[in-house]
């Protein structure tokens, strides 16, 4: 059996991250749901690379864990990973990539796959999508992150829907359960997928990636001290920052503004409540 793999390629500013295991409809195996760490920190490192698009390779996004191994990457005694393991630590590091992130979902998307497209900040799902949240169908406790990801996104009473009954749903009831951001015709996916990519790539990644992590403090529950603390630094790096005055000047103008700000000035002191942007290993265009 194939251990599948995470490919990358990167064209222009948008970097596309492949489930590339087409055989089993790009289900995850153990070997793929480790790779992602090492992958997410050298596109993080690489400041050609502003957006990243998740998908999976050929006409699925991914069919979720490989069951066959599903218990040893959820539990892994070896390593004293639990409550989701290799899984958990794979949908953690795509959820706190500084970049925004992009699922573009065609055909399956369940369990462990959509732990992956509900990792990312923005899912676009085509015509042919399919939702499923599966644990009840195999017997298992879906790991604790994926639940709280899922009760943020649909609310309890949605998520109770969806695990208990493990159904599968098309792409439009993904879209009004709050599983999809929007829907888009299938004759002109992927077209329109690198079309919003580039989009998000010509604003400001100041404006951007400040945004994301103000959101992601507010829905992660921060108290209101830690809050403001995360909010004043970000005042403080805008103060800094050359990109407010580029876009008011070409407002004024009435040109496109080329922004210019890449990664925050200052790496915060370790242990700060303030983010901590460390990057990994060097860039690369593709990646095993």
């Amino acid at each position: 059996m194939s251990d599948g793999t995470l490919r990358v390629d990167i064209d222009g500013a948008t970097a596309t991250l492949i489930l590339d295991n087409p055989a089993m409809r790009n289900a995850v195996t153990e070997a793929m749901w480790q790779q992602f760490e090492a992958v997410l920190e050298h596109l993080d490192a690489n400041d050609a690379v502003k957006v990243l698009v998740v998908r999976g390779a050929g006409t699925h996004f991914s069919a979720g864990a490989d069951i066959s191994a599903v218990q040893r990457i959820l539990h892994d005694p070896a390593t004293g990973h639990n409550d989701g393991g290799d899984i958990t630590i794979a949908e953690e590091a795509l959820a706190r990539f500084r970049k925004p992130t992009i699922a573009a979902i065609d055909g399956y998307c369940v369990g462990g796959g959509w732990q992956i497209a509900g990792a990312c900040d923005i899912r676009l799902a085509s015509e042919n999508a399919t939702f499923g949240i599966t644990p009840a169908r195999i017997g298992i406790v879906y790991p604790l992150s994926g639940i709280r990801r899922l009760v943020q996104l649909v609310g309890p009473a949605t998520a109770k829907y969806l695990l208990f009954s493990g159904d599968f749903i098309n792409a439009a009831d993904g879209v009004r359960l709050g599983l999809a951001t929007k829907m888009l015709g299938i004759a002109t996916f992927w077209e329109d997928v690198a079309a919003f990519a580039n989009h998000l790539g010509r604003r400001s990644q100041f404006s951007i990636q400040s945004q994301k992590d103000l959101i992601n403090t507010i829905s992660g529950g921060a108290p209101e001290a830690a809050l403001a603390e995360r909010n004043a630094y970000w005042q403080r790096e805008m103060a800094a920052a050359e990109d407010p005055r580029i876009g008011i000047a070409a407002f004024l103008a009435k040109e496109a503004p080329q922004f210019s700000w890449l990664r925050p000035s200052a790496q915060p002191a370790a242990g700060a409540d303030e983010p901590d942007w460390s990057s990994g290993p060097g860039p690369d265009s593709h990646l095993p």
